[in-house]
């Protein structure tokens, strides 16, 4: 694993490997043949692994050392949202659903907001970043979501659609148009809203190709009224802080990635060495090898782009362009190890008795959400070509 950690993540890591080995290998596995008989059906199992996981502080990874966080720096809290996602991209991404959240106040929510917050993390709570519409995912002049000024007041319906950790949110980071007579993108304004707000409700949930121990839904607003106190930063700005929000969840998504990409590496090298064919285990065959080791590059190519975005947002650097770039290549990367990964297998791979089928189901989203690799590589390519 490409992160120079500190000594404290390093205890951590081994403290996580071990749970994830002990208490959630074998357990997403069987939570998952549940959920084909009942979507639901594996939650008391998954819930029973985020438990844990909180038990050890992983749920509260952005929160400032000062109000009740583990005090890491950002590659090492790399390193363990990669060895999570490892074992379960779904329940990886949940975890980093909620720095999503928490993003959005960083950049513009006051101090009350953010330990309003960070005490609902704290407490074993989630979030949620509420964005994308049935006809604005990465166009967002698609938005009908609509908040209406009224006195003290802002009353706001619309639907928002495929919400990371929507059914089991405890707070919504809901962004509205408050403005029609601008363009979209001037229009926008971010809500801090609670769970149980009235009018607020979950819609449908959606029954996933892969990461299904993620949980995605509609959050739908019906003439939900919030205080003007509800608003992040300044009406009109959402837009601004959308975007940044998203340039760092980006960043995040690829480290979930990451976890995809490597895992592929180590199902691979484990049945290449006990996969005997023509007297010999397959790990011996040239072109076993050199899929392996196309695989083992892209991952850490991926992997070092994450840690250069990383440092770039430490350094309070532009990193939107590095972001992009991370993204789309740990996506991509995800992707193609979990094809060869099912290739390298053969007809096992394409067996749900092995693990490879589950990788691949689980990287395709990756190429998907927080921005399409379509639309990052728009973003890489028209920076490069005015840089």
């Amino acid at each position: 694993m490409g992160y120079f950690m500190s000594e404290d993540c390093k205890d951590l890591l081994k403290d996580v490997h071990n749970f994830c080995e002990n208490e959630m290998k074998e357990q997403v596995v069987e939570a998952e043949k549940l959920s084909y008989a009942d979507p639901h059906g594996g939650d008391e199992i998954i819930q029973g692994i985020l438990a844990g996981l909180q038990e050890m502080g992983l749920n509260t990874l952005a929160i400032p050392e000062e109000k009740g966080g583990p005090g890491l720096n950002k590659i090492d809290r790399a390193a363990l949202v990669e060895e999570i996602s490892k074992y379960d991209a779904g329940i990886g991404i949940t975890l980093m659903a909620n720095e999503l959240a928490l993003d959005s106040l960083e950049i513009a929510g006051n101090q009350e907001q953010k330990d309003h917050c960070y005490e609902i993390l704290a407490n074993g709570g989630y979030g949620c970043f509420c964005l994308t519409e049935p006809n604005a995912g990465c166009d967002v002049s698609g938005a009908t979501t609509f908040a209406a000024e009224d006195g003290d007041d802002y009353v706001i319906n619309g639907t928002k659609c495929f919400i990371t950790n929507g059914p089991i949110a405890d707070f919504f980071v809901v962004y509205a148009i408050t403005d029609k007579s601008v363009p979209a993108h001037k229009g926008y304004t971010a809500f801090l809203i609670d769970k149980g707000t009235p009018g607020l409700s979950i819609g449908s949930i959606e029954d996933k190709m892969g990461i299904r121990h993620s949980h995605t839904s509609e959050v739908i607003l019906q003439d939900v009224r919030v205080p003007k106190t509800a608003i992040l930063g300044q009406p009109g700005k959402g837009f601004g802080i959308a975007m940044k929000t998203l340039d760092i969840a980006r960043v995040w998504c690829a480290i979930v990635a990451l976890g995809i990409a490597q895992r592929s590496i180590d199902e691979s090298v484990s049945y290449a060495k006990e996969r005997v064919q023509f007297g010999k285990p397959i790990a011996k065959n040239e072109v076993i090898q050199f899929k392996i080791a196309d695989m083992a590059m892209r991952c850490e190519a991926a992997r070092q782009l994450c840690v250069y975005a990383l440092n770039l947002m430490d350094a309070g650097e532009p990193f939107s362009l590095a972001a992009a770039e991370a993204k789309c290549m740990a996506g991509d990367a995800a992707m193609a190890n979990a094809l060869e990964a099912v290739q390298i297998h053969g007809g096992y791979g394409y067996s749900r008795e092995y693990p490879v089928e589950k990788l691949m189901r689980d990287a395709k989203i990756y190429q998907i959400f927080e921005g399409t690799n379509e639309i990052q590589r728009l973003v890489i390519g028209t920076n490069t070509i005015g840089r």
